[in-house]
């Protein structure tokens, strides 16, 4: 919802004063507001006041086209008209193209250990001053990276992050494409695929990347990075992909029934009502239609009933 600031003094007040700071050279971050939140998974949220994030927003519109034409088609996090179900498709595609291709293809499944935390500050900046000239816009980017405490880390929850990330990681991206030479490549921010008829080399382009992580961009990989036989199905972006067919992952299903059932208790207790629920079914479905999922979805809708007590 857009806010007409002519109906709001305060907000306005406040951004007249924000402009002078931004004009003088006086501004500084405010401080975060933290907290932590349990779906997909654990992760602390960060916050910043109103102020702030119209900083953010205007940073990354004017900073965000001069990156998006350096970014590889394959990079679909946060980026207008990519997204998961663009990188689900394009996955999708690959396998098909390295089926038909290949009599048996491996996969690297990676995903880097703790991104937002461990991005280094000096490497992000230096990665920024390759394309940014303007030492205003650069200046008021250091006091961005510099306002969390240490070296490393970008929060989770700036706009700013979010793009900062997928610069940092364009790096990575470029690599693989441009040194590796690595054809079937897809990665959705610290997620990636990489797919070759030959494992010994997949095997090999990992010990690349791994070191082309730690050296480069002070990152490593998660342990549970692995290569495998793609007739195990991917797991990537939600679902696990075959060239042939798409099944949602078995934890979006046991989390859904979960979901439903506690619904349902706050339904019955009158904490929960039909929209709250329609809310929840309608984000599910949406995500479970890309997938192979009639009887799936028969099976988790079957027993869920609403009454009240």
């Amino acid at each position: 919802m857009r806010i007409r600031l002519t109906d709001n003094p305060a907000k306005m007040e406040e951004l007249i004063m924000l402009q002078d700071d931004l004009t003088s050279g006086r501004y500084r971050t405010g401080s975060y507001k933290r907290f932590t939140i349990y779906e997909p998974k654990e992760r602390e949220i960060s916050a910043l006041p109103f102020r702030d994030r119209v900083v953010h927003h205007a940073i990354c519109a004017i900073i965000e086209p001069l990156f998006e034409r350096k970014f590889i088609k394959d990079s679909y996090a946060c980026r207008k008209n990519k997204g998961t179900h663009e990188a689900s498709l394009r996955l999708s595609g690959f396998l098909r193209m390295a089926k038909q291709k290949w009599d048996k293809t491996y996969c690297l499944k990676a995903d880097i250990a703790k991104c937002f935390h461990s991005v280094d500050h000096e490497t992000l900046k230096n990665i920024l001053r390759k394309t940014i000239r303007c030492q205003r816009t650069l200046l008021l980017i250091d006091e961005i990276i510099d306002s969390t405490n240490g070296h490393k880390g970008i929060p989770i929850g700036n706009l700013t992050s979010q793009l900062f990330a997928n610069v940092y990681l364009n790096e990575l991206d470029h690599f693989a494409k441009e040194k590796l030479k690595v054809r079937f490549y897809v990665r959705y921010l610290d997620d990636f695929i990489l797919l070759y008829h030959d494992k010994t080399i997949v095997q090999g382009w990992r010990k690349e990347i791994e070191q082309f992580l730690r050296e480069q961009l002070m990152l490593q990989i998660n342990i549970k990075t692995s290569v495998f036989p793609i007739t195990q199905g991917v797991d990537f972006v939600g679902y696990r992909t075959w060239a042939t067919h798409k099944l949602l992952r078995k934890r979006s299903i046991i989390g859904m029934k979960k979901k439903l059932k506690k619904l349902a208790m706050l339904y019955r207790e009158n904490s929960a009502t039909l929209e709250d629920i329609k809310r929840v079914l309608a984000s599910w479905l949406g995500h479970a239609q890309h997938a192979d999922s009639y009887n799936v979805v028969k099976r988790v809708l079957k027993n869920f009933v609403l009454c009240k007590t």
